[in-house]
């Protein structure tokens, strides 16, 4: 026997173990076989009046479950959730599942005294002991033994009990121990009859040892239930005499009881209910998620518990609390909580789309969910649904969608008794070929017509989509050809547009609901009819898709006039408002997981557990190994390059590559570009061959060439969702095979034709339509960004072809329109061109200067928050191109910097000792591009002397003429422009580099402009007051004359003017003479001018001051005005009269503001 080995887990297969035998079975075993499978047991009691002991042993021994497969999936979690948790945190997550265990239980002899009676077996199981012996120290647990019994009905386990009392949704270890020990040891198994085929056998003697044996037994457990069994019996008119026969647990379920496995509703509602209540969903997504794989794990196993299991899980969804809190306060849902609920509604549609479901299982479903579509708090398939308003304008304004083609699968609405465009190519279908729309559901003889009214009236829930399957019919002859045959018979007379030129049956209906039959029949197993489905659905596209490009052929001529430069129509003619890809159905993931799991490698499948989940569809893909993929040919095709991959392949080029208007609602953008990005992702997962390369070039010259309906046409709608990210991955994948062709699609996918402006500005129908619409493109940001990185791709990919390289370079110019994004681009193109590998293509580089010369055009009136960052790159950038790029965006300042940034970071860093270093300049160089420096700065300082004078004096101090013209620009503006700050941070520059005379004539302007009133005594021009005086001081007497003036006319604060006059008493620090001497002058006295005018103004401050102080003064203020009146008396006492003008002032003090009687005892005790 095989045994269960560490992960990947191998399983014992019927089919391996009926290999082993070498001699045919028994007819009778051959019988029981089937008849176990399939009959009630009861049934065949009532058939037969006596059955022969060994048929009913061989009947039993046939009925206990024969495949592990079936006890993995109610004993551990789906494959796609285990395999996730090995890969990513190695065997300890998969050693610790019950299924497992119960191997490991089973292999270690922890088994025994298994006895089957019928169809209930039993046995114990055992703690398993350590494999290895003990450290010191440590004890061995006591051994404990577990009763498990298990019932069994027609292959299926029904009911299960364990001594363990593990609580959980998946049987405990010690049950999947006892059911693998009666797989694989089923022969060793003691069987016996049921237990009332024995008792039949027994006289009355024997039945009263038996049952008084039974008794003593277990008589602390049974004696009560044996006196009022015994009770019941001997009165004759009991309800257990009126009924014939007895109850047998052990012959088998009922006949009319459903027969299914055993699954504990109870702790499927528990465990939901404490997910869920986890804080929201993120916290248990892994869990949900699952639960929701193992849902179909079922119903691809054809187990009526999936939908059962489905049923308590949507139950528990619309009691969570969490759904009224939202709904109360007005909070959206959280993604990764609507993202479950779109997988609920999802597996509802499957459910209710079972092709095997009768009319009457449909009609409970469709009762069902319509019950809970009704809840108030039923989340909508529209997250960002909002009612429609009653308006005469959206009619005209969306003309331009009314006209679509038969194949773009525009909105569509159900129409009673009416017949549309799109209903099945037979006549006879017509009633069941319905498809899942918006709108109320239809009757069950209700057909859809295409419409331009495409907002519903009324919200639709998750789970409208699933009522609107319990419609659909699969009783269609076309479709029941198509699904039972690899090679359906010719097509009957009149019914010819139901094939293709080859006679490969087409199924011609709304796609969305095509492939939800697709994806229907490959969740409930029948994976060979999925697939004969969709392969006539892509055949039914290709034939769609050549039909419009032959459409487009005949019209083209008068239609591309009134296009755009890129292809934008600006009278639209065609406008799919239901796009493939964002779809909530997922059609074209339907068709291509469909195809794309056949063609995987076996070697790649046996990877997969039980139930192989769709290609790339792990959750965390860096942590799966990408499939690998084989051609499988189609069975019946008449084209021997036609297989299930490039079929596959095919199909999601169509849908990546149909026009499609960009979803109204951030979620449904958000779900198209989820939906776009990991349908490319698989894409990317296949190894382009040479079948594959052709499907993939064929493909893109039609995508092309294929007018409107393609989103690479032309003539497309200006609310087309763009296809960057879908070109990026043709146009690398194209690019080893077919350059020019590749080139093509790059250069046409670049376009953003939202943000276009339309040549005819007459025309404003579909002006005025962007301009409403496009506050509603959530997703822009995004989108740009894909069309960056679509460039970017393209450029590092031309970068040593010229001609290529520019067409990529104008495109990107040209309909790249942020210029955030376009510095991106830039610094893309700059790092490819500077890398440390091989030589730098001069090309590319200039490609990259020349990208962000327009952004520096384009941010220069419209400020970006990265534009400090975007003018030192272009620095950069100009630096490595060489000195010519420097000079020239020097001569051009004006167009590309304001002049703070041209004479800043830009001249300042091309006059570097760095940069004159890295480009190795010979002086000639090196002196024109000072010139051309010093020539910036002047204009610069021209324009905008206050912010740009000091930089121009800063790069002209090596070049005396410059210097002085700059020196003159700044005198020039100091009347009417610079501010007195400007202006002594000039001056103070002027001194520190050896200029005094200039410093004191630019420190006397900046003296005009400055007003201190009596109390600015910490205005910040004080410090640069004092460095003037200190200046003027240290120049001479007669400077500090000139000075003194303007101080005594501009300055009102006491304390300014006191603390002047007594740093301009002290010693001057000299002068600087001609001959490099310092000229030490004489202290200058306060009665002399100019000091005593400066002292007299100081006196008169404080007294103005004072009174100034006095009118509003608080008493919290007295000790401060105390301090103040100190200050005051020293500056008195310098004064000749000093001492008698400062007892004047506090006498007339006295005088005036006797009120204050607190403030005058405090001038009283201090000053006397």
């Amino acid at each position: 026997m095989a045994a269960v080995q560490e992960a990947p887990l191998r399983l014992v297969r019927p089919a391996a173990a009926a290999a082993a035998r070498r001699s045919p079975d028994p007819l009778l075993d051959i019988c029981a076989r089937a008849v176990a499978e399939t009959v009630p047991f009861q049934r065949i009691e009532e058939r037969y009046a006596r059955i022969p002991e060994p048929v009913q042993r061989r009947i039993i021994f046939w009925s206990f479950p024969r495949n592990e497969h079936d006890i993995f999936m109610y004993s551990s979690l789906s494959k796609a959730a285990s395999s996730a948790s090995s890969s990513s945190g190695g065997n300890g997550d998969y050693q610790s599942l019950p299924f497992h265990k119960g191997v490991r239980l089973l292999e270690t002899g922890c088994v025994e005294s298994v006895l089957q009676v019928g169809f209930h077996l039993s046995g114990l199981v055992h703690s398993s002991k350590p494999s290895m012996p003990l450290p010191p120290g440590y004890s061995i647990e006591p051994e404990k033994k577990y009763r498990v019994s298990v019932s069994f009905d027609r292959c299926k386990i029904t009911s299960v009990t364990c001594t363990c009392e593990t609580r959980d949704i998946f049987w405990c270890k010690h049950v999947v121990a006892l059911s693998l020990y009666r797989i694989r040891n089923a022969e060793t198994v003691k069987l016996r009859v049921p237990i009332s085929e024995t008792l039949l056998q027994m006289d009355r003697q024997q039945l009263q040892k038996f049952a008084q044996y039974l008794i003593a037994e277990h008589h602390t457990e049974v004696l009560p239930t044996a006196q009022r069994l015994a009770d019941e019996i001997l009165r004759q008119r009991s309800e257990i005499n009126r009924i014939q026969g007895a109850p047998d647990p052990t012959a088998g379920a009922s006949a009319d009881a459903e027969n299914s496995w055993h699954l504990d509703e109870d702790q499927v509602r528990e465990q939901v209910k404490s997910y869920l209540s986890q804080g929201g969903y993120c916290s248990s997504n892994k869990q949900l998620n699952s639960m929701f794989a193992k849902v179909r794990e079922m119903l691809r196993a054809r187990d009526s518990n999936g939908s059962r299991m489905l049923m308590l899980i949507t139950e528990q969804f619309l009691a969570d609390p969490h759904l009224i809190l939202w709904k109360s306060q007005g909070n959206p849902m959280q993604d990764r909580c609507r993202q479950l609920w779109d997988q609920l509604g999802a597996l509802w549609v499957c459910v209710t789309l079972s092709p095997t479901s009768s009319k009457t299982e449909k009609a409970r479903w469709r009762e069902l969910l319509s019950r809970w579509a009704q809840v108030e708090f039923c989340p909508l398939e529209d997250p960002d649904f909002r009612a429609p308003q009653r308006s005469a304008a959206p009619a005209a304004d969306r003309s331009a969608h009314g006209a679509g083609s038969a194949s773009s699968a525009d909105a569509v609405r159900w129409q009673p008794g009416s017949r549309g465009d799109r209903t099945s190519s037979s006549d006879d279908s017509s009633d069941e070929d319905v498809a899942m729309s918006d709108g109320p559901p239809p009757p069950p003889a209700a057909t859809f017509q295409v419409s331009a009214q495409t907002c519903p009236q009324t919200p639709r829930t998750v789970f409208h989509r699933a009522i609107d399957g319990t419609y659909l019919s699969w009783e269609n002859d076309q479709l029941r050809q198509i699904m039972a045959h690899d090679q359906p018979p010719p097509p009957l007379q009149g019914h010819s547009a139901s094939y293709d030129i080859q006679g490969q049956p087409l199924w011609r209906e709304h796609l969305p609901t095509a492939c939800a039959r697709v994806n229907a029949l490959r969740s409930h197993g029948y994976t060979r009819e999925a697939l004969r489905l969709a392969t006539s659905i892509v055949r039914t596209l290709k034939l769609s898709q050549l039909q419009a490009q032959h459409r487009w052929e005949e019209e083209k001529a008068h239609v591309l006039p009134r296009c755009s430069f890129s292809g934008v129509a600006q009278s639209p003619t065609h406008a799919c408002q239901e796009g493939w890809v964002g779809h909530p159905l997922d059609p074209v993931g339907a068709l291509f997981d469909t195809l794309a799991e056949a063609s995987v490698l076996p070697d790649a499948l046996g990877k997969c557990t039980y139930f192989p989940e769709p290609a790339g569809s792990s959750e965390d893909g860096s942590n799966v190994t990408p499939p690998r993929y084989r051609h499988v040919p189609v069975p019946g095709s008449r084209d021997r390059a036609e297989t299930f991959l490039t079929l596959a392949v095919e199909a999601a080029l169509l849908g990546l590559g149909q026009q499609r208007i960009m979803p109204v609602g951030l979620y449904a953008q958000e779900k198209a570009c989820k939906q776009e990005e990991r349908l490319i992702a698989k894409l990317s997962e296949i190894e382009a061959d040479g079948l594959l390369v052709a499907v993939l070039r064929r493909q893109t010259m039609l995508l092309l060439e294929g007018g409107p309906t393609s989103g690479l046409g032309q003539a497309i709608h200006a609310e087309s969702v763009p296809l960057h990210t879908f070109a990026k991955y043709l146009f690398t994948t194209l690019l080893r095979h077919d350059a020019d062709l590749a080139q093509r699609v790059g250069l046409r996918a670049m376009r953003l034709p939202i943000l276009e402006e339309l040549d005819d500005p007459d025309d404003t129908t579909v002006s005025n339509m962007v301009l409403r619409r496009y506050p509603r493109w959530f997703t822009l940001g995004n989108i740009e960004s894909q069309q960056c990185a679509l460039a970017s791709t393209m450029l590092a990919a031309v970068k040593d072809d010229m001609y290529r390289l520019r067409l990529v370079l104008e495109a990107a110019q040209l309909n790249i329109h942020g210029s955030t994004h376009l510095f991106k681009l830039a610094q893309d193109a700059f790092r490819f061109a500077t890398s440390a590998e091989g030589p730098r293509p001069a090309m590319l580089l200039s490609a990259a200067f020349e990208l962000g010369l327009q952004v520096m055009r384009v941010t220069l009136t419209s400020m970006n928050w990265r534009r400090r960052d975007m003018v030192r790159w272009l620095v950069t950038c100009a630096t490595e191109v060489g000195v010519d790029a420097l000079i020239t965006i020097m001569h051009n300042w004006y167009t590309l910097f304001t002049p703070t940034e041209a004479t800043g970071p830009v001249a300042t860093t091309v006059m570097s000792h760095t940069t004159m270093l890295r480009l190795n300049l010979d002086f000639k160089a090196q002196e024109d591009l000072s010139n051309a420096a010093r020539q910036l700065a002047l204009q610069c300082a021209t324009k905008d002397p206050p912010n740009c004078a000091l930089h121009a004096l800063t790069l002209c101090e090596s070049e005396p003429i410059a210097f002085e013209t700059a020196y003159q620009i700044v005198i020039d503006a100091a009347s009417h422009i610079m501010t007195s700050s400007q202006l002594f941070t000039i001056a103070r520059y002027m001194e520190h580099r050896g200029y005094p005379m200039r410093a004191y004539k630019l420190a006397m302007l900046a003296m005009n402009s400055i007003y201190l009133v009596y109390n600015h005594d910490t205005h910040p021009a004080i410090n640069d007051i004092h460095w003037a005086c200190a200046l003027s001081h240290s120049l001479g007497k007669s400077e500090l004359a000139n000075m003194v003036p303007l101080l005594v006319k501009n300055v009102q604060c006491a304390t300014v003017l006191s603390d002047v006059l007594r740093r301009c008493s002290m010693t001057a620090p000299g002068l600087s003479s001609p001959d490099a001497k310092r000229r030490p002058a004489k202290p200058l006295g306060y009665e002399r001018p100019p000091l005593k005018a400066l002292l007299e103004a100081a006196v008169a401050a404080y007294a103005n001051t004072t009174h100034s102080r006095l009118t509003h003064i608080s008493p919290r203020h007295y000790g401060d005005f105390i301090e103040f009146l100190s200050k005051a008396r020293d500056t008195f006492l310098l004064a000749p009269d000093g001492r008698a003008q400062f007892a004047a002032l506090l006498e007339n003090m006295r005088t005036a503001y006797k009120g204050k009687k607190k403030l005058m005892c405090l001038v009283r005790e201090r000053f006397g």
